[in-house]
């Protein structure tokens, strides 16, 4: 006789997300942000923005313009290079002092290695523009400072990312050849320094671009460089002019990208790393490879030498601190009395804000234009522009349209970071398998239906991962876009520094040390929770995504 009782059922399995789809939950932001925008537009605005976007066609033909462009750029190539060199030989000394391996084998301690990572977290907390406006007023407008101000945090980020990668790679080799005797410099050079040489060349570059937008930024604000006068043509409205120094600024930096990805491949290839065989000395290609890499360590500290002298940046300015005005009696109840709670809450939704238009119009965009590749074309080129564009210039821009406030900075650095984020995710679909998207679309899926399911899988939760850390770096900037009145820190910090209330500015420093060194420890987490889920193994991990 047949069994006729129930089967018990059990409990549905839980659905994960759907990976491609992950990158696009952030863009849900638009909805909001869509239906609170037309309460912030103001009229008369309108012409002004089409006067700005016309230029853009037609900038000026004057050959003083071209030529002031030209001078400006130069100088903030200069202190973007000096600022790049300098933090990355601090970055390094201090990356291998801090460094858990090291003082595992030279003195079997660890503590050192902790003490001075807790310490390497106040410069790395604070934004360059913030130590570029403390400086100015300690030592004045002086080159140095301009310099100073990028290497502080820079040396800092530097060390971290060296530390790590030190921490993370095999000591199996380097276990091997201090029982086999040799001292413990000799085996972490010979042991550790050929695998942590790619990583430090990639990050090195992208280190040296980011200096270049800091010392536009920091031109903004009065150091000097092409960032002044982009800010003095958008303010006195010279719209043709703006647009020379614009264009300028746009081919340097994509010369910039060009070249620095051009010597990634040429001595991050494959091939390059790649032996001879089992008795034969290495192949020409990896040769060629050192004998380059050891001609750019001789030729820059001497073009460093010769650019520091043009510039007349001099290191005896950095113990010249000139007279502060009297401190007076610290107002301490002044301090207590400010809105620390709405201060705080507007600059982490200012944060949140930021990231999540950047992490998700990015992929969504891509996906819009799918269908049309020369559309691509256009995306990018905007891309370039919200890189190299300052976000307090766009936050200005913006208020020819919309009243000043948090959405309005919002938008500016969303703008901004939507460039970073975008070429990332591109470089990252570019070096994705391309057998998946292909057999959708022979199977009959459409270009969208392709990326999404076939590209954009792969690179979901890297992506995710470097949102997190491009979130905390935002974090840091929402200081740059105070000048537009958006109710946060740093609105709060530039109005302290002007008065030079430095009780305010020094409880100031301290909340936001304190939220940056949280935000990063957060994101530093859920970059490991993304980065540890498994993807489909057809579908592998992009080396682009993998590393920030």
């Amino acid at each position: 006789m047949a069994d006729t009782r129930p089967i018990p059922l059990e409990a549905p399995a839980r659905w994960p997300p759907a990976a491609p789809l992950l990158p696009l939950l952030p863009a849900l932001v638009v909805l909001p942000v869509l239906l609170v925008l037309p309460g912030q537009v103001h009229a008369g605005g309108w012409d002004l923005v089409g006067r700005f976007l016309l230029a853009a066609l037609r900038p000026s033909a004057d050959p003083l313009v071209w030529r002031s462009a030209v001078e400006g750029l130069a100088i903030t190539l200069g202190m973007a290079l000096l600022g790049w060199t300098t933090s990355l030989l601090g970055g390094l000394l201090l990356g291998c002092a801090s460094s858990r391996t090291l003082w595992r084998q030279t003195a079997g301690q660890l503590w050192p290695a902790s003490a001075l990572r807790r310490l390497l977290a106040l410069p790395r907390s604070l934004h360059e523009l913030l130590w570029g406006l403390l400086l100015l007023q300690l030592l004045g407008l002086r080159p140095v400072v301009a310099v100073v101000a990028i290497a502080l945090p820079y040396s800092a980020l530097v060390a971290r990312v060296l530390a790590d990668q030190l921490d993370g790679l095999d000591t199996s080799r380097l276990e091997a050849l201090r029982c086999a005797g040799a001292s413990a410099p000799a085996a972490l050079l010979t042991a550790l320094g050929p695998a942590l040489l790619p990583g430090l060349l990639s990050y090195g570059g992208y280190r040296l671009e980011c200096a270049l937008r800091s010392a536009t930024l920091l031109g903004v604000f009065g150091l000097g460089g092409l960032g002044t006068e982009l800010r003095l043509t958008l303010q006195s409205l010279e719209f043709r002019e703006l647009w020379c120094g614009l264009w300028v600024l746009l081919g340097a930096m994509l010369l910039l990208e060009g070249g620095l990805a051009a010597l990634r491949r040429r001595w991050l290839s494959p091939r390059r790393l790649r032996l001879a065989p089992s008795g034969d000395r290495p192949t020409r290609p990896l040769a060629a490879g050192g004998r380059e890499l050891l001609l750019v360590a001789v030729l820059l500290p001497l073009l460093c030498w010769w650019v520091g002298g043009a510039l007349g940046v001099r290191p005896g300015d950095l113990v010249a601190v000139q007279p502060l005005p009297p401190l007076g009696t610290p107002d301490w109840e002044a301090m207590l009395s400010l809105p620390w709670a709405t201060l705080i809450s507007s600059t982490l939704a200012l944060t949140l804000l930021s990231g999540a238009l950047a992490v998700g119009l990015a992929p969504l965009l891509l996906l819009l234009v799918a269908p049309w590749p020369r559309a691509r074309w256009v995306v990018r080129l905007i891309w370039a522009l919200g890189r190299l564009w300052p976000p307090p210039l766009t936050a200005l821009l913006l208020l020819f349209l919309l009243r000043p406030g948090l959405l309005t900075a919002a938008l500016a650095l969303g703008f901004h970071n939507l460039g970073i984020l975008g070429r990332l995710l591109l470089e990252g679909l570019e070096e994705a398998p391309s057998g998946p998207p292909q057999a959708l679309a022979l199977l009959g899926a459409g270009p969208r239906l392709s990326l999404l399911y076939g590209s954009l899988s792969a690179v979901a939760h890297p992506y995710l991962a470097y949102g997190a850390y491009r979130t905390d770096v935002i974090l840091r900037e929402t200081v740059v876009v105070g000048l537009v009145g958006a109710t946060g820190l740093g609105s709060q910090l530039l109005e302290s520094l002007s008065a030079f209330a430095w009780e305010r500015i020094l409880a100031l420093v301290v909340v936001y040390a304190t939220l940056t060194l949280l935000g990063e420890e957060l994101a530093d987490r859920l970059r490991r929770r993304l980065l540890s889920r498994p993807v489909a193994p057809s579908l592998p991990v992009s080396p682009a995504l993998s590393d920030p």
